[in-house]
């Protein structure tokens, strides 16, 4: 029917939280902290859909590699003006990729991280 959400696990739980809802600006819909596993979960939505869980484990393993690793090569999020995302983004301090165009839709789209190296690909619409 459609993706529910994504789950990310996070290195530092209030950079990361800092990042997604201050430098994305996704919404915070729901805060937990679990105590049995030490663990922060935060729930965020763009506008009122919920997209992404947040974690917090003690110590969790670092990525492998970036980004041909197996598992979740990136996320992709969708914007109506890619120029001016770009610029909003490296205003807040990230380091962006240069714009590209996508070979098969002639659609521009750039890349740049998260704080633990996720990579987040940014596409115009």
């Amino acid at each position: 029917m459609k993706i529910h959400h994504i789950a990310i696990i996070c290195s530092d739980y209030e950079v990361s939280k800092k990042f997604y809802t201050e430098v994305l600006g996704l919404n915070n819909i729901r805060e937990v902290y679990r105590e049995e596993r030490q663990s922060y979960k935060l729930d965020l939505a763009i506008g009122e859909h919920y997209v992404i869980e947040l974690f917090s484990f003690p110590n969790p393993p670092a990525r492998p590699s970036r980004p041909e690793s197996c598992g979740l090569r990136h996320l992709a999020f969708s914007v109506e003006n890619l120029e001016e995302k770009r610029n909003e983004l490296i205003s807040k301090g990230l380091e962006c990729e240069e714009i590209r165009i996508d070979e098969f839709t002639d659609k521009k789209f750039f890349f740049t991280t998260d704080p633990d190296n996720l990579p987040l690909e940014f596409y115009e619409n």
